[in-house]
């Protein structure tokens, strides 16, 4: 069927009418406010919105159905998910588990990490992904020796394939869902496009293992940019009454705190200890001196098991705990604190405030905590009330006083999350439940089940994406009613007349993949997915494929670095020139529009699997 078909030679232009007239002028505005950048994608989604109501294109409610489309309730509730999975320390475990299978050899590193980010970009944010991966893969180099230019853009790659997947890992594959079943077809399933998804995954590795030769060798210099990342920050961490860590091994702590923790002393009965080691019992009342990360020592304090040993002896000095919450005070040059003793200095009964971390730069630190003498330019971690903090900001010995960055990391909660995920990628897998609702019930079960408290899950929406989303839909489908879909789709009918099925969705891969450098994936699918579907009728065959090819080039297209946000995120880490990515994406993007347009054809269209041979 996919090969007996070919685009008739008769199509023609019809003329323009005034609604198309307007809506291409709209089209026109938009294109240049995304292109330039001029606007943010989402204010620049909205004018776009509001010009086609005032102008009679779209009625209110068309226009604001957007909002209440299957595709941003999805992409809504996909970063709610993926926040829990951040929260309960998931993702950040995955990512250190992924540097330790790595192993010492390049080749190594890049066949473990690039279909294991695949995987977790199928029911994550891919950026989010790239963004967990670039500190793990940096640090990761450095400690072998490798080229981290070496490993950065396989693994940015491999998140934008790992979108291919599944249907609800990029707002492209949802929005062409849209588009199909708002042309009379049957819907996409979650897993429809996965068998392409494979297939680009192990395309993309096979890739990277031989042209890896060809990308650029920097070696990256985390080392000179420790200080930024503020991971070593001086506290005391008290087992108390009654502790789950009670009579278990010091080891059992460790693992579930990551490496991100690390143990200074140990102290029982008041005294430091040398003789226990890891595999020795933790008591109620047990001291442990440690340095952690912010996000470490957070999590510390919101852990009911364990608790801050400066907050358990001083808190009601400090006003309990009540509305209590961490900050960072820096300590100022000729400031009256320094030289002085933490033990000295009775923070908490001079401004009810406890100090219940410190961070120093490479400088040597007392073990005790109320032993270290503060220095000039040392960053305290203090617990107290808001209230109690309005003396410690004006106070001259301070330079300023911010909110503690650390976020804490629900880990008890972690085979939760896990199970939350299962479920919804289940439930939506089976069509038990409709997409939108199971992601939605995942989403809601995340923030019922504590696995991220409600704030953190409102903000881990990015909010730009999903009105951009609500503000793109509506141009699709102004684009078909005034017709100016078929009136684009007889023009490109023009340009392949004659050409076999095969080629038609090459071409509509093509065009994706080059509008996508300029445009987001989303917007992309929304202009030219109506075409396709133009295209399908035309010749009389399933519109399917054609707008899954052109999703596929929206998303999986690597030919500069400003087609896809994460290969933003790489550019500077990995010291990537632009004529590197076209160099080494160019080849791969080829390669990923051959397989998707097979099997595409294959797929849907009952074309061969395998090339015909003799």
């Amino acid at each position: 069927m996919g090969g007996a078909h070919a685009v008739p030679h008769n199509a023609r232009m019809p003329a323009i009418d005034l609604q198309q007239a307007l809506f291409l002028l709209i089209l026109a505005g938009a294109l240049y406010l995304f292109i330039s950048e001029r606007l943010r994608v989402d204010v620049t989604a909205m004018l776009t919105l509001l010009a086609l109501v005032l102008t009679g294109v779209l009625d209110a409610k068309q226009a604001l159905s957007g909002f209440a489309s299957e595709p941003a309730i999805i992409v809504a509730a996909v970063f709610v998910i993926s926040g829990g999975l951040a929260a309960t320390g998931l993702t950040e475990r995955i990512g250190q588990g992924i540097g330790r299978a790595a192993g010492q050899r390049e080749s190594r590193a890049i066949a473990v990490v690039m279909p294991t980010v695949a995987a977790l970009s199928s029911f994550t944010h891919h950026v989010m992904v790239t963004a967990m991966m670039l500190p793990i893969l940096s640090r990761f180099a450095q400690s072998r020796g490798l080229s981290v230019s070496r490993l950065l853009m396989p693994m940015s790659f491999a998140a934008s394939l790992g979108t291919t997947l599944t249907l609800v890992s990029a707002p492209a594959f949802l929005l062409a869902d849209n588009m199909i079943e708002r042309s009379g077809e049957p819907g996409l399933g979650i897993f429809s496009i996965t068998p392409i998804g494979l297939a680009l995954v192990l395309i993309g590795v096979v890739y990277m293992l031989i042209a890896r030769w060809l990308l650029p060798k920097h070696f990256g210099a985390m080392g000179d940019a420790d200080y930024l990342r503020l991971d070593r920050y001086r506290t005391e961490l008290l087992i108390v009454e009654g502790s789950r860590w009670s009579t278990k091994p010091l080891a059992d702590l460790q693992k579930s705190l990551g490496d991100k923790f690390r143990l200074l002393g140990w102290m029982r009965d008041g005294k430091l200890r040398a003789d226990l080691t890891p595999t020795s019992p933790l008591l109620s009342g047990d001291v442990l001196l440690v340095e952690a990360s912010a996000d470490a020592l957070a999590s510390l304090h919101a852990d009911e098991n364990l608790d801050l040993y400066a907050v358990s002896r001083f808190a009601d000095h400090a006003g309990g705990e009540g509305d209590a919450q961490l900050v960072q005070a820096l300590v100022a040059p000729g400031s009256e604190f320094i030289g002085h003793s933490i033990g000295e200095l009775n923070f908490a009964r001079r401004f009810h405030a406890v100090i219940v971390g410190l961070w120093r730069r490479d400088e040597y630190i007392a073990p005790r905590l109320a032993d270290a003498r503060l220095r000039e330019s040392d960053l305290l971690v203090l617990w107290g009330r808001p209230s109690r903090f309005a003396e410690l900001a004006s106070h001259h010995g301070f330079l300023m006083l911010v909110p503690f960055a650390g976020e804490a990391r629900r880990r008890v909660r972690a085979p939760i999350a896990l199970a939350i995920l299962a479920a919804t990628v289940l439930a939506a897998g089976t069509e038990w439940l409709p997409a939108p609702l199971a992601f939605l019930f995942g989403a809601v079960a995340m923030v019922a089940t504590r696995c991220v408290d409600i704030d953190q899950a409102y903000r881990e929406i990015d909010v730009r994406i999903f009105v951009m989303i609500a503000g793109v839909i509506p141009l699709g489908i102004a684009m078909e009613q005034t017709g100016t879909a078929q009136l684009m789709a007889d023009a490109l009918l023009t340009v392949v007349a004659g050409w076999p099925v095969l080629g038609v969705l090459l071409v509509l891969f093509t065009l994706a993949g080059l509008l996508t450098q300029i445009l987001s994936d989303a917007a992309t699918t929304v202009l030219l997915g109506p075409i396709a579907i133009g295209v399908a009728q035309a010749i009389g065959l399933p519109a399917t494929p054609f707008v899954v090819c052109t999703a596929l080039g929206a998303v999986a297209s690597f030919l500069t670095p400003i087609g896809h946000h994460g290969n933003l995120l790489i550019l500077g880490p990995g010291q990537y020139r632009f004529n590197d990515f076209l160099r080494i994406g160019l080849p791969l993007t080829v390669l990923i529009a051959l397989v998707s347009a097979w099997m595409a054809r294959w797929l849907w269209l009952d074309g061969p699997l395998w090339p015909a041979v003799g």
